[in-house]
């Protein structure tokens, strides 16, 4: 309930003007959709199976890109459940297994607050619940409970074919839609078929669908996901948070990673355990290397934990032992809800709530639809960092990406350009120069840099000091 009235509200925040301005772009022109944030014509990663629908959801009927927003975030949550719930039925059969795994994936995290889309805790999942991320992860639990079923077949055979290469088609999707996300799905695949001990058949009906998703993952038009290949570099920096502060993130986690030994004792092949040390093993030389962005991994070993502490509290073994387990996670799950409180100011005014609570609450960003009566669509505005990461979201341009992109050529000119542009020794012949060359029509800043700067005219005034200008000249 409180997810979907998050929903409702839509708290702005992260990357949620690249979303919205990616079904911008697809809205308009689906098939070729150019640069969501800049007016060049490039490839994006960001137009996946999932937005390109959604994008013709939004042509077809006329909703703004935010209703379609609010609509794929009800398909996705509904997608990550139902995929918990049928994975967590391939490991127990016990009727109260998904739904304490459901609690578990949202509030055994940490005391300190953290949000990252790809991260299940409630905090993330709130900013990021309409996030393609939600999607992938949701078809990551499908493919993983599909997968254990096709690798026990019925009457001792595997599954046939046609389901392998479905199964290939899945894994294909969920890498186009979420890069980091289709790791872990692939992490998680990775640990359901090692358990299985499967034999030579299973094996080549696994090669089959993997040769299937590759080929979806060939063909898929609208970007090269195989380029995508060596862009980690340029992401390691963006990533750099994901080590810091473990512990205050993290800490509850370790009742899981007990409730994986226990299962490790049990069975040197349990398919939690496997996926747990294949996603801590990434995670890790991703620190030592200093490949930072190898960190987005880390959900490939919170999750079997999370997962795994649950199933030891309805377990089958001895009632002492159980309740032990029950009392453990009881704890940490009220200390990781107090952690995360703060979601609560997402839904309820910061007004009503108790001091500690609204102190826990993170105040979410202004739109920018307060420019909207003058910028059209394509219009070309120059901004800053962060309203470059906004306005995109409602038809314009920025000259510079808010977003790192890997296949925008030229982005270090442009952000040298805005720069520039902004510095207080700049000329009006430069800025003149540079409103020339990237078809600038309008520009947004607070404060009194460009009051009265040759060649602009003040037209509308926003939260925050900001103003819009009208280039004149």
């Amino acid at each position: 309930m409180l997810l979907l009235l998050v929903i409702v509200r839509l708290p702005w925040a992260g990357d949620l003007g690249m979303h919205a301005a990616t079904l911008q772009r697809l809205r308009h022109s689906p098939l070729d959709p150019g640069n969501p944030l800049v007016d060049v014509d490039t490839p994006s990663p960001y137009y996946s199976p999932w937005t390109v629908l959604l994008g013709c959801v939004a042509r077809v009927t006329g909703f703004s890109v935010f209703v379609v927003l609010r609509l794929g975030a009800l398909v996705a949550l509904g997608l990550l459940v139902t995929g918990v719930w049928r994975y967590v039925r391939t490991l127990s059969a016990r009727p109260a297994a998904p739904p304490l795994v459901l609690l578990c994936l949202l509030l055994l995290w940490g005391t300190a607050q953290f949000s990252w889309s790809g991260f299940l805790g409630l905090t993330s999942l709130a900013l990021t619940v309409s996030y393609p991320s939600v999607f992938a992860l949701g078809l990551a639990f499908h493919l993983w409970a599909w997968l254990a079923g096709a690798v026990r077949g019925s009457g001792g055979r595997p599954a046939g074919w046609g389901v392998w290469a479905g199964l290939g088609v899945l894994w294909a999707v969920v890498l186009l839609v979420h890069q980091f996300s289709g790791i872990v799905a692939s992490l998680g695949a990775l640990a359901v078929v090692g358990a299985a001990r499967a034999g030579r058949r299973v094996w080549g009906r696994l090669g089959a669908g993997l040769l299937v998703g590759v080929v979806v993952l060939w063909l898929w038009p609208y970007y090269d996901f195989f380029a995508l290949l060596g862009a980690g570099d340029g992401m390691d920096e963006v990533h750099r948070s994901l080590y810091r502060d473990l512990f205050g993130r993290y800490w509850l986690v370790l009742a899981g990673v007990a409730a994986l030994g226990v299962r490790w004792w049990r069975d040197r092949r349990d398919a939690l355990v496997l996926f747990f040390l294949l996603g801590a093993v990434v995670f890790a030389a991703g620190g030592v290397s200093g490949h930072w962005s190898w960190g987005r991994v880390l959900p490939a070993a919170l999750i079997p934990a999370q997962v795994a502490v649950a199933l030891e509290v309805v377990g089958s073994g001895r009632r002492a032992v159980r309740a032990g387990w029950a009392c453990v996670l009881a704890a940490a799950l009220a200390a990781g809800a107090w952690g995360q409180a703060g979601t609560l100011g997402y839904v309820v005014d910061r007004e009503a709530l108790p001091g500690a609570v609204a102190e826990k609450s993170p105040e979410p960003w202004r739109g920018y639809h307060w420019i909207t009566p003058w910028v059209g669509y394509g219009d070309v505005v120059m901004a800053r960092r962060l309203p470059s990461r906004q306005i995109p979201a409602y038809g314009a341009y920025t000259v510079a990406p808010g977003y790192p992109d890997f296949f925008l050529r030229d982005e270090n000119a442009r952000a040298a350009a805005v720069r520039t542009y902004f510095a207080q020794g700049t000329g009006a012949g430069s800025r003149r120069e540079i409103v020339r060359a990237y078809g600038v029509r309008w520009v947004v800043d607070r404060g009194p840099g460009l009051r009265g700067a040759e060649g602009l005219r003040a037209v509308a005034r926003g939260p925050g000091g900001q103003v819009l200008y009208a280039v004149v000249d």
